[in-house]
This record gives structure tokens, C-alpha cells and sequence, in this order.
């Protein structure tokens, strides 16, 4: 074998060495970008739930100066929120798929609770006639179609992660990093959500 020969062998496997390293490099940076985008688009999520969260006190209060005989509804309504401030996600709670249902299941927990306080309403109707009370009500339907909005978004985002993590050959780039590219879990509808209910404002 001839110097030009082993020269030339070495140049193609140096180019080769090289294109698979960018190659591989391309892979791990759109990941990380996908991964950047759900995890903002998350903490949309959670700012849209810190928002119904930090207005339950405000429902609840104004509703139990009419309504005082209702304690186990505003008991409810209390202790779903309390589970709620209990979960722990951590730094990237769609990779962690019991801690993402736990909190899926306490936040649907807490709009059962919510459609509970909302219906007991309907038994008062000089306290939905208060400017005060329609005025946490409508900010209250609002924040639940900005969640709504939040978590469709969110599994938009998820989806394009999962999709770029599995395709060939970005999934062994993925599975070389271990926890750091975990597949992301999706919002689900609650239990029974195929059934509208039945809850008149």
C-alpha cells in the first residue's frame, strides 16, 4: 500500500469522523432546543394554574359570606388546593410521568372541587347578582381558557420533542444522554370529559 493510498484512507475516515460529528452535534442542539421550548411552554402551564390558585381564595371568600351553610363545599375546594401546592415536580416534570399524572390528578381534583363551589352558587341567586362575585367569575373563566389554551400548547411542544427523540438516528443520541432526554408526557382530558356537565352560570 502506497503513502497516497493510507493518506487517503486516513482523509476519508477523518471526513467521515467529522460529518458524524456534526451530525451528531445538530442532533443534540435541536433537542435541546425542543427540550428549552417545552419547558417554557410548562412554565406557561403552571403560571395559568398559579393564576386560578391565587384566585380561590378570593371565590371561596365571597361566596361563604352568602352561602355560610355550605362548609363542606368550601372544605373541598380548600383541601384540593392545599393537594395541589403539595406536588413536587421538579426541573423537568413532563420526563417524570407519575409525578406529571399526580399533578394532573390534583389539578383536575381542584376543578372538580371549583364546579362544585360553582354549582352551590346556583342555590344564591342575590350573591351572582354582586359585581363582586361576577367579577371573580368571569376572571375565573378566563383562567381556565388560558389553561386550557396553556396545555394545548404545551403538548404541541412535547409532541415536537417526542417526534425529533425518535427518529432515527436522534433517538440513540437521546437514549446516549439518559434522563436529560426522557420523552415528555401529554396533558389528557379528565376522567368523564367526554360527557359535557352540566353546570349553568
Amino acid at each position: 500500500m502506497t503513502k497516497k493510498m493510507v493518506l487517503g484512507c486516513l482523509g476519508a475516515v477523518v471526513l467521515l469522523a467529522v460529518i458524524l460529528g456534526f451530525a451528531i452535534m445538530g442532533s443534540y442542539n435541536s433537542l435541546v432546543a425542543l427540550d428549552q421550548k417545552a419547558l417554557s411552554q410548562w412554565a406557561q402551564v403552571e403560571n395559568a394554574y398559579q393564576r386560578r390558585a391565587d384566585l380561590i381564595p378570593n371565590l371561596v371568600e365571597t361566596v361563604k359570606g352568602a352561602a355560610a351553610f355550605e362548609k363542606d363545599t368550601f372544605t373541598q375546594v380548600t383541601e384540593a388546593r392545599a393537594k395541589v401546592g403539595q406536588i413536587q415536580l421538579g426541573n423537568n416534570p413532563a420526563s417524570n410521568p407519575e409525578a406529571f399524572a399526580k399533578f394532573q390528578q390534583a389539578q383536575d381534583g381542584l376543578s372538580s372541587a371549583l364546579s362544585r363551589l360553582l354549582v352551590v352558587v346556583e342555590k344564591y341567586p342575590d350573591l351572582k347578582a354582586t359585581q363582586n362575585f361576577r367579577d371573580l367569575q368571569v376572571q375565573l373563566e378566563g383562567t381556565e381558557n388560558r389553561i386550557n389554551t396553556e396545555r394545548m400548547r404545551f403538548n404541541e411542544a412535547a409532541q415536537a420533542f417526542n417526534t425529533k427523540r425518535m427518529r432515527f438516528p436522534t433517538v440513540i443520541i437521546a437514549n446516549f444522554f439518559g434522563e436529560r432526554f426522557r420523552e415528555k408526557a401529554y396533558f389528557k382530558s379528565q376522567a368523564g370529559a367526554e360527557t359535557a356537565p352540566k353546570v349553568q352560570f
